[in-house]
Parts: C-alpha cells; sequence; structure tokens
C-alpha cells in the first residue's frame, strides 16, 4: 500500500446558516482547500462526498448536486454515510482510492444543512438513528440514548454532573478562540451546571449544536503530495468498529466496544502508544461521550474520566489536549462535515497553524468519530 498524506483542507463557518443553501456550504469548503493544496478541480481524480440526511439535504442524490456545484464533476463523485461517523467514513473511503493506486488525487467534501429542518423535526429524524421498531417508538432521543450513558456512569464511577459541565466550560473555552465555531463564546461552570435539563442528567451546555457547514480535504499520493507542497500530512492508521443497533442489547452503558476496536487497529497501523498521541479529536456530541472517549481510547483507565477532565488533563498543557477547536459541544456538529472538520483542526496542529490554540510540537494528532450511539466508530491517526 501507498503513503497517504493530506495537502489541502478548506472549512466553512459553521452555523446556523440561513444564508447558504448545502450546495454553497460545500463550496465554501472545496475552494480554500484546493487553494490550501496548490491545485485545481481539474487535478482532481474523484470526489468523495459525506452527507448524513437526505431529508436534511431536501434533495436526494445530494452527492452529485455537491460534485456538480463544486467542479468535482465529470470525475467520479461517491456518497459515504455513516451517520455522525459519516466524515471519517469518506476519509478512509479515500485513503483507500488513494493507498490502492486506483486515484492519486481525492477530494473529501463533508456537508450539512440541519437547519433546513425544524429543530423538533431534527430531533425526530436523529432519533430514528435508534432502532425504529424497539426504540424510536418508545420515545427514546438521541438525548436520552446519552443521558442513559450518563446516569450509569454516574452509578458506576461517581462521575458528577459537574465534571459533565467541565467538558463544555472546556469545549467553549477553546470553540471562543475559533473563528469558525457555531458558537463562539465561554460558558462560566456555573452557568452550566444550572443550564435547562434536555434529558437529565444532560443539561443545555451538555449537548451539541444542530449546525449547518462544510468541510473540505484533499488527500493525495507520497508522490504527488511532494509535489504540490513541503508540509504534508500522513494518515498513518486507521480503524473501525461497530456495535448493536439496539442499545439494550450491549454489556456495558459505559464503554463504546466500536471505539476500543478503532483505536487499537488504528494504534496498532500507525506503529504508535496512546502515549505518542499530542492532540486529539473527539466526538463530544454530549459531555458525557467526550469522558467516555478519554477512557475507551486510552487517555485514563475507565471510570476516571471525570477526574481527566477536573484536573484539566484535557487541556492545553495537560495531559492530552481534546476539542482544542472546541469540539462538537462549540465548534458545531454538521452531521456530515464532522470527521472532516476533525481532520482539517489536525492538519493545521500538525502543520502549527492555530494561533493561541496550538499545541506546541503537535508531531502526532488522533481523531475519534462515532456514528449514532456508537453503530459506527472510526479512529485515524495523522503525523507530521
Amino acid at each position: 500500500m501507498r503513503k497517504v498524506a493530506v495537502v489541502g483542507v478548506g472549512h466553512g463557518k459553521f452555523g446556523k446558516r440561513t444564508d447558504a443553501t448545502l450546495r454553497e456550504l460545500a463550496f465554501e469548503a472545496v475552494i480554500p482547500a484546493l487553494e490550501d493544496a496548490g491545485i485545481t478541480q481539474n487535478d482532481l481524480e474523484a470526489g468523495v462526498v459525506t452527507i448524513a440526511g437526505e431529508e436534511f439535504a431536501g434533495q436526494g442524490a445530494p452527492s452529485a448536486l455537491v460534485g456538480d456545484y463544486t467542479g468535482i464533476q465529470p470525475r467520479p463523485v461517491f456518497r459515504v454515510e455513516s451517520a455522525c461517523a459519516s466524515g471519517t467514513a469518506g476519509l478512509k473511503a479515500a485513503y483507500g482510492m488513494v493507498s490502492s493506486g486506483l486515484h492519486d488525487i481525492v477530494i473529501v467534501v463533508g456537508v450539512e444543512k440541519m437547519n433546513a429542518v425544524s429543530s423538533v423535526r431534527a430531533t425526530e429524524l436523529m432519533a430514528r438513528a435508534g432502532d425504529t421498531r424497539w426504540e424510536y417508538p418508545f420515545g427514546v432521543s438521541f438525548p436520552g440514548f446519552y443521558a442513559l450513558f450518563a446516569t450509569r456512569h454516574m452509578h458506576e464511577y461517581g462521575t458528577t454532573k459537574e465534571q459533565l459541565a467541565m467538558v463544555g466550560v472546556k469545549n467553549h473555552y477553546y470553540g471562543a478562540r475559533n473563528p469558525v465555531a457555531h458558537l463562539p463564546k465561554e460558558i462560566p461552570l456555573e452557568e452550566a451546571v444550572n443550564a435547562m435539563i434536555i434529558a437529565w442528567p444532560l443539561g443545555l451546555y451538555d449537548c451539541c449544536l444542530i449546525s449547518d457547514g462544510g468541510a473540505a480535504a484533499i488527500l493525495m499520493s507520497e508522490e504527488k503530495a511532494r509535489e504540490y507542497t513541503d508540509t504534508p500530512v500522513w494518515i498513518t492508521g486507521v480503524g473501525s468498529g461497530s456495535d448493536t443497533m439496539m442499545v439494550a442489547e450491549r454489556p456495558s452503558l459505559t464503554s463504546l466496544s466500536g471505539v476500543k476496536r478503532a483505536a487499537r487497529d488504528a494504534y496498532k497501523m500507525a506503529g504508535i502508544e496512546v502515549k505518542d498521541v499530542d492532540v486529539a479529536e473527539v466526538h463530544d456530541c454530549f459531555t458525557i461521550a467526550e469522558i467516555m472517549a478519554y477512557e475507551d481510547l486510552g487517555f485514563c483507565k475507565a471510570g476516571e474520566g471525570g477526574t481527566f477532565i477536573e484536573d484539566k488533563q484535557s487541556y492545553i498543557g495537560g495531559a492530552m489536549p481534546v476539542n482544542v477547536d472546541g469540539g462538537l459541544k462549540s465548534k458545531g456538529h454538521p452531521i456530515g462535515a464532522t470527521g472532516v472538520s476533525q481532520c482539517v483542526e489536525l492538519v493545521k496542529q500538525l502543520r502549527g497553524e492555530c494561533g493561541e490554540r496550538q499545541v506546541e510540537g503537535a508531531e502526532i494528532g488522533l481523531s475519534h468519530n462515532v456514528g449514532q450511539t456508537g453503530q459506527f466508530a472510526n479512529v485515524l491517526i495523522y503525523s507530521r
């Protein structure tokens, strides 16, 4: 297999984007990525588009629309969907195309316009990602599933509501310093703890945003990468896993088995240990999800995630800086774009381009992207 590098990245503004259509959100990300790579659409050989929901898009075959509007067409365009993990699934597909020798230059475009529907409808659509025979009809929402994880974690390990809130406080602290973030403002701990309850113990600031936006990354073979840049960022490890459709069938509600498998395989492929990672992007759709990620990825032992955030070990300067772009909580979570957005952040971190959010000397980054409640899980390792 050939080495694969990320050579160009682009990122639009995340938010409630009433000023832009789905195709325009994709365009906002594609053009900067092309400029960053020093190429044009004519240099592309294929495109992968990651969009999670057609109802959000308001368009059948939305990948064709994106491919046409952004100039990828007439080159082949493929759509990859793995719910909230669609972005990294698309990156993995593109990685396979390039590493196998099928293509030399492939662009991945992640985009979603969730606010094309009402927040009530968006919540319903995401709830349908649960089993529509045995879970959805009984009223379990997406926040409800993660509230189950949170209450079980509290019961087994003594995790507190304050520790959950500390994740949101951290991510808003860094999101306030990210110009593309959906909600770039700091949140005091007291406000986070006492915020309106969504699904106990999860309050308003424990839950990710319903966002619109796009992100793009251009992957190249080693030969092409060295032709276009002196600062390639290599994809050195890729791991994936899955879990049962029904949450009730799982042996544990405090850990995602698919994440553990994905992390194990990614570390092995990259030839590293967790201690070698300098900066991480994890899927904090809810604050408990970030705490579970600390544990499943090996940043700390099982049950110690609450203490990990309380001791500020996931801040810059701590043992493992996590989500220093604001994460899904502050930066936003346009579903199909999230995994690609993580790639953009890590590439910039490893190139030293993140300003006051920069993790000094970062050489290895980790991306952790989860679909639904763990039914899809991808972990990617990036190296300078």
